[in-house]
C-alpha cells in the first residue's frame, strides 16, 4: 500500500513539474518572439497584432490551463481506473460539451468580427479576427486529449504538444510577417499572415496528441457500450461550474489585455489623436507586454513550481507542508517580482532602445513595469487557491479586477492617454492580488512576514540607488544611445543590479538554508548568508 502511494506521489509530482517546465518554456517563447516581430512590422504593425491577440489568447489559455485541467479533474474525481467505462463516458460527454462551447465561440467571433472591430475603432481588423476564430474549432480535440492524458498521470503528451504548438506558431508568425513585408504587402496583410500561426500551431499540437492517442492501449474503449456509473447530468454540471471558475481565473492576463484592445485605441481617437499616431501610441504601449511577461515568468516560475506540492499535500491532509510551501511561494514571488520590477524600471530606457530601436514610450513602459510585482502576486495566489481547491473566489477576484481596469481606463485615459491605461493595469492586478491574499489569510494561512517585506524593500532600495548611480555615469559616456550602446547599458545594468540585489537578499537572510537549497545552485549561495 505504501509503495503504491509513494509511486503515485512521484508520478503526480514528476508530471506536475513536467507541465511547469513546459509552461515556463512557452511563456519565454511567447514573450521573446514579440520583439523581432515588432522589429519587422514596426509600432503600427505591432498594434495591429496586439489588438486581436487577446482573442487568440483566450483559445490558447482554454486549451492549455482551462479545459484540460477541468477534464483531468473530472477523470481523477469520478473516473474508475479499474474500469475504463466511466473514464470514456467523461471523455465523450466532455467532448460534446466542448464542441458546443467552442462552436459558439467560433460563430460569435467569425460573424461578429465586423461588429467587434467597429467597437475597437478599426474595421480593418475584421479579417484578422475571422482567421483567429478558426482556432476555436481545433480546441475541443486538443483540450480533450490533453485532459485525458493528464487525468491518467501522463503529462508528457500535454507538455510536448504545448511546446510544439508554440514553436510552430512562433516560426510561422516571424516567417510570414517577414516575407509579406519584404514583398510589399500591407501591415494588415502581414498581421493576417502572422495570425495564420494560430492554425499551424494548433494543427501541430493536434498531430502530436494524435500520435500519443494512437499508441494509447485504451484507445478502443470510447466505443464500448457498457453503461457508465457516472450520470451525464453530473458531468455537465461539473463542466459548467468549473468553466465559470477555473477558465475565468486562467484568463486573467488575457482579460486585462482585452480591455485595452477593445477600448484604448478608440479612446485615444476620442481624445483627438490622429489615426496613425493613435495606432503608433497603442503599439508603443504594447511594447510593455513582453517585458512584463518576462518579469512575471522570472517571478512566478519558482513559486508556481511549489503549487503541485501544495495540491498534493492538501490531498493527503498535510497541513504543515501546505503552510510551509505557501510561505515559500509568497517569499519567492515577493523577492523575485520586486527585484524584476525595480530593476526593469531603472534600465528601461536602454532596454527599450535595445529591443525596439528607439526610446518611444519609455515613461509609460516604466509605469507598466510596476505591474510585474502585482501580476506575479495575482498569478501565484490564484494558483495556490486552486491548489487548495478554492476555485470560486479567484474567479470572482479576476472579474472584479477586470471591472476596475475598465472603469479606470474610462476615467484616466481621457486625461493621461496610455499612461492612464498603465495605471489602470497596475490597479487591476493590485486589486486581484489583495483580494486573493485577504481570502487566503481568512482561511488561516500565513503569507509573508512584515519583516521579510521590509527586508525585500531595503534590498530593492539599495539596488535602485546603485543602478541610479551606474546609469548616471553610463549616460555621461553614452549620452546619445545607439542600439549597441543601449544593449551594453541594459545588459551591464541588469547584471549589476542583479548582483547587488542578490547579495543584499542573502546578507539580510530573507531565505533560510533549506529554502535556498530548493533553488538551482542554491547550495553554493549559502556561504554568502549572514
Amino acid at each position: 500500500m505504501n509503495v503504491r502511494s509513494d509511486t503515485s506521489a512521484n508520478l503526480f509530482l514528476q508530471g506536475a513539474f513536467v507541465l511547469t517546465l513546459a509552461g515556463l518554456i512557452i511563456k519565454i517563447m511567447s514573450a521573446a518572439y514579440r520583439v523581432p516581430y515588432q522589429n519587422i512590422v514596426g509600432d503600427i504593425g505591432f498594434y495591429i497584432y496586439q489588438q486581436v491577440y487577446p482573442f487568440y489568447g483566450i483559445a490558447i489559455m482554454l486549451a492549455t490551463t482551462g479545459f484540460p485541467v477541468i477534464i483531468s479533474k473530472l477523470i481523477i474525481e469520478f473516473g474508475d481506473r479499474e474500469n475504463d467505462t466511466s473514464i470514456f463516458s467523461i471523455v465523450k460527454i466532455s467532448f460534446l460539451f466542448l464542441i458546443a462551447v467552442c462552436t459558439l465561440f467560433f460563430l460569435c467571433l467569425y460573424f461578429g468580427a465586423e461588429y467587434i472591430s467597429e467597437i475597437m475603432g478599426d474595421t480593418e481588423l475584421a479579417p484578422l479576427l475571422k482567421i483567429i476564430s478558426f482556432s476555436f474549432l481545433l480546441l475541443p480535440f486538443i483540450s480533450i486529449a490533453r485532459g485525458y492524458f493528464q487525468g491518467s498521470d501522463n503529462m508528457l503528451p500535454t507538455a510536448l504538444s504545448q511546446v510544439t504548438e508554440q514553436g510552430i506558431r512562433v516560426i510561422t508568425i516571424l516567417f510570414f510577417s517577414y516575407i509579406l513585408i519584404q514583398n510589399g504587402y500591407s501591415l494588415y496583410e502581414a498581421g493576417e499572415g502572422a495570425l495564420f500561426g494560430s492554425l499551424t500551431g494548433g494543427l501541430a499540437a493536434a498531430a502530436v496528441l494524435s500520435v500519443f492517442l494512437a499508441r494509447d492501449k485504451r484507445r478502443g474503449s470510447p466505443f464500448q457500450t457498457r453503461k457508465s456509473s457516472i450520470h451525464i447530468k453530473t458531468i455537465v454540471k461539473y463542466l459548467l461550474i468549473n468553466t465559470m471558475t477555473i477558465c475565468i481565473t486562467s484568463l486573467m492576463l488575457i482579460f486585462i489585455q482585452l480591455i485595452d484592445a477593445m477600448q484604448l485605441y478608440s479612446a485615444l481617437r476620442s481624445n483627438g489623436i490622429e489615426m496613425s499616431a493613435a495606432k503608433a501610441l497603442k503599439g508603443i504601449y504594447d511594447r510593455g507586454q513582453p517585458l512584463i511577461q518576462i518579469g512575471t515568468v522570472a517571478a512566478t516560475s519558482f513559486s508556481l513550481s511549489l503549487v503541485p506540492l501544495i495540491s498534493y499535500a492538501k490531498k493527503n491532509h498535510e497541513a504543515y507542508v501546505i503552510a510551509d510551501k505557501i510561505k515559500s511561494s509568497m517569499k519567492i514571488c515577493t523577492v523575485v517580482g520586486t527585484g524584476a520590477a525595480a530593476g526593469l524600471i531603472m534600465i528601461m530606457e536602454p532596454t527599450n532602445i535595445m529591443l525596439y530601436r528607439d526610446a518611444s514610450g519609455t515613461k509609460v513602459l516604466a509605469v507598466l513595469s510596476v505591474s510585474v510585482i502585482f501580476t506575479s502576486y495575482a498569478l501565484t495566489l490564484s494558483a495556490i487557491l486552486q491548489g487548495l481547491s478554492f476555485t470560486f473566489f479567484p474567479a470572482a477576484a479576476v472579474l472584479i479586477g477586470t471591472s476596475v481596469k475598465l472603469g479606470l481606463n474610462i476615467l484616466l485615459v481621457p486625461t493621461m492617454n496610455t499612461e492612464g491605461a498603465a495605471v489602470a493595469t497596475i490597479a487591476a492586478y493590485a486589486v486581484i492580488s489583495l483580494l486573493n491574499a485577504y481570502y487566503l489569510k481568512m482561511k488561516g494561512y500565513m503569507l509573508i512576514s512584515l519583516m521579510d517585506l521590509l527586508k525585500t524593500a531595503a534590498a530593492a532600495g539599495l539596488m535602485i540607488a546603485v543602478l541610479f548611480l551606474y546609469m548616471s555615469v553610463f549616460d555621461q559616456y553614452w549620452a546619445d544611445y545607439d542600439r549597441l550602446a543601449a544593449a551594453l547599458g541594459s545588459l551591464t545594468g541588469a547584471l549589476t543590479g542583479a548582483v547587488i540585489y542578490l547579495m543584499a537578499i542573502l546578507k539580510l537572510s530573507i531565505f533560510t538554508k533549506n529554502e535556498l537549497a530548493a533553488f538551482p545552485g542554491g547550495k553554493k549561495l549559502e556561504k554568502f548568508l549572514k
